[in-house]
């Protein structure tokens, strides 16, 4: 599988860095919007394991970008981008974390249960069922279940969403042998503090942008990273979801922040 999509023309100094992880190519229409500025990479997840997208992700900022980079990291990317940054911090100019997951594991119960709570009850009992299939490494046809996975998902975290502007050509088969190693190793990683203490560890600048309506809590997110970071900042969009380049009533104002975020 490729594992790197080009946006503009070079030098490449931004790259969008998918959710996940095992899914991804939403990001593209946002690359391309931001393409007649910045030469924009869209890295590819390929790695199965959680260190191995680390660096893949390295590797594709040393080979095809122009250090120091911003990052916009979505989701699952936005911790990908803070451990990166972590790790590699002459790569990494300034970090952009769009719909960032908690980054401690207190406010996880409260994420599920939003969650849940936007899904009809045969759509609660399927999204738990595909969960545990998910980790599970005897379960058969992963690959489908990540995606109806995502569509559930889709449904409970956002607020009022465009049509789908992803191209058949942009869309990435997901990938549920990459979800279930690589969230194994990440959920872990949170729930033992370690994730919150690399993330402690980043010395470039940090926005965090942040949908009101988004299922993933902002106080996961806004408070943790403020007691760790000096250069935060924290934005909250209002009628906006996980994913808010692609909602209707917050993208404008979404492009807005970012934009000023890169100049």
């Amino acid at each position: 599988m490729q594992n790197l999509r080009t946006y503009g023309k070079p030098p490449f100094s931004v790259a969008a860095i998918h959710g996940g992880p095992g899914a991804g190519g939403e990001m593209a229409p946002m690359a391309k919007e931001l393409a007649g500025d910045y030469g924009v990479l869209e890295p590819i997840q390929t790695a199965i394991t959680l260190e191995g997208q680390v660096q893949e992700l390295r590797q594709i900022l040393e080979t095809h970008a122009q250090p120091p980079v911003t990052l916009i990291g979505f989701s699952w990317g936005a911790w990908l981008s803070l451990i990166v940054a972590t790790r590699y911090p002459v790569l990494i100019k300034k970090l952009v974390l769009a719909g960032c997951g908690p980054l401690e594991e207190k406010h996880v119960p409260l994420l599920q249960k939003t969650r849940l709570n936007r899904l009809d009850a045969g759509e609660k009992n399927e999204f738990e069922k595909i969960l545990k299939a998910l980790n599970n490494p005897a379960a058969k046809n992963k690959n489908l279940l990540l995606n109806r996975l995502g569509q559930l998902a889709s449904k409970s975290d956002n607020y009022d969403a465009l049509p789908d502007q992803t191209n058949e050509k942009d869309r990435i088969r997901p990938r549920g042998d990459i979800f279930q190693n690589v969230w194994e190793a990440a959920a872990k990683l949170r729930k033992s503090g370690k994730l919150l203490e690399l993330a402690g560890q980043v010395q470039c600048p940090v926005v965090a942008i942040h949908g009101a309506y988004d299922p993933h809590p902002a106080e996961g997110v806004e408070k943790p990273l403020s007691a760790v970071l000096k250069n935060f900042r924290f934005v909250v969009l209002e009628k906006c979801g996980h994913t808010p380049w692609l909602e209707r009533q917050a993208h404008e104002k979404f492009y807005q922040v970012l934009k000023t975020e890169l100049t």
